[in-house]
């Protein structure tokens, strides 16, 4: 049997004849519960948050995305067609056009985003769930759906045919500008719907068909900007990411959902890690506690460890006892606090206790790697406490001179 384990259990569960003792010893172990609860509690909420935003932008963003590498454009050739339609990791694949524009009406204007897209992009993203009003455009129409922002700003309505909308993109080439017809090209559109995702996506996107993006753009059928695929269940994104790339060559940079949105993954992570470590920070600071409550249990028990020293205990061993304990004490009270803070997550993410809106509660997740975090985060702060106090107990202490 393991003796300094065995008494440093002991001395746990024991209370000390000494009621500040006993005072510094409980506000030590809440200290621990409540530090790892509320370290558990603000990690969720981040985890939560984070799935929040990225649902959002999500919305419109395919499993993986071939943008040109050289240029505004690239030509995809029937070759690439047939070799994309036989590619069996791709369960579906959109051809886009993208451009700024300037959008008008009723003599206000907005800079927004056209995207051209063909028939095929309601299956590769899930746009409907986003259709506040109206319905998708048409294939080979001159319809065009709007952001919630950009229908606010230009007071657009759905199929409102008394209210022309004029699209406008800069005419390539060089020379002097002598009108505003030889500067830009333009086509009369029709909204057919409003879509509401966030508000920088409502601010930037206007959605049209393909053809009316190529034609504004003066672009070949087969000159496009990107291909937007959506892969088949269960696929290896790295795999399916080498057979596209086969295919279509260093005319194309692909790119994952993570990539597409690379300035907003790293704000996200960068705030969970320095959440973290400021309540890393307050843990550290609560550890002190333990620490005290160690070195006062120490001088409490100094007959009991000159005892056990006379009957042949070695300073060692005695070291090892609150070593022990104070480990003991943290992994206790850390899983205590993981325990409760799991309820609270739980009864949130349940019953929607704390509301960002009336319509709206605040985002939680529970995620095994967050446990796991506070859990060894909680053990090895432990640990270094108890190591920290244990090297207190000398030959002098426990000789009582």
């Amino acid at each position: 049997m393991n003796f300094p384990l065995y008494i440093a259990k002991r001395y746990l569960r024991s209370k000390s004849s000494n009621n500040a003792i006993n005072f510094i010893t409980i506000i030590a172990v809440v200290g621990v519960i409540l530090g790892s609860a509320s370290l558990f509690i603000v990690l969720s909420g981040f985890s939560g948050l984070k799935d929040f935003t990225l649902k959002f932008s999500s919305i419109i963003d395919p499993d993986l995305k071939a943008e040109t590498a050289k240029g505004k454009s690239f030509l995809l050739t029937d070759a690439d067609i047939s070799k994309l339609n036989q590619l069996s990791d791709i369960a579906q694949y959109s051809k886009i056009v993208e451009e700024r524009v300037i959008v008008a009406s009723q003599e206000k204007n907005t800079i927004a985003t056209l995207k051209g897209v063909d028939e095929r992009f309601e299956k590769v993203v899930n746009f409907d769930t986003v259709i506040e009003h109206g319905h998708w455009i048409d294939p080979n129409s001159r319809q065009i759906i709007v952001g919630w922002g950009i229908a606010n700003t230009l007071s657009l309505g759905v199929l409102d045919f008394t209210n022309p909308i004029n699209i406008y993109v800069p005419k390539p080439g060089k020379g002097q500008i002598t009108s505003t017809k030889n500067a830009f090209n333009s086509v009369k559109v029709v909204n057919k719907g409003v879509f509401f995702i966030n508000e920088k996506l409502n601010d930037t996107y206007v959605f049209g068909p393909i053809e009316l993006a190529q034609n504004l753009l003066n672009y070949e059928p087969n000159q496009i900007n990107a291909i937007e695929f959506k892969l088949k269940e269960g696929v290896d994104e790295a795999l399916a990411k080498e057979h596209i790339q086969a295919i279509l060559g260093d005319k194309v940079v692909l790119k994952n959902r993570a990539q597409l949105n690379d300035a907003l993954y790293k704000m996200l992570n960068t705030e969970n890690l320095v959440v973290y470590l400021i309540f890393t920070l307050v843990l550290i600071i609560a550890f002190f506690n333990v620490i005290g409550s160690l070195i006062m249990m120490m001088l409490d028990k100094k007959r009991s460890l000159n005892t056990l020293f006379n009957i042949g205990v070695t300073i060692k061993d005695i070291r090892r006892i609150f070593f022990y304990q104070g480990s003991l004490m943290s992994i206790v009270g850390g899983f205590i606090g993981l325990l409760i803070s799991l309820i609270i997550v739980f009864l949130q993410k349940t019953f929607s206790l704390v509301m960002i809106t009336p319509s709206l509660a605040y985002p939680v997740n529970i995620k095994i790697e967050n446990l796991f975090i506070v859990f060894v985060t909680i053990s090895v702060l432990g640990i270094i406490a108890s190591k920290i106090a244990s090297v207190r107990v000398t030959k002098s202490l426990v000789e009582g001179r």
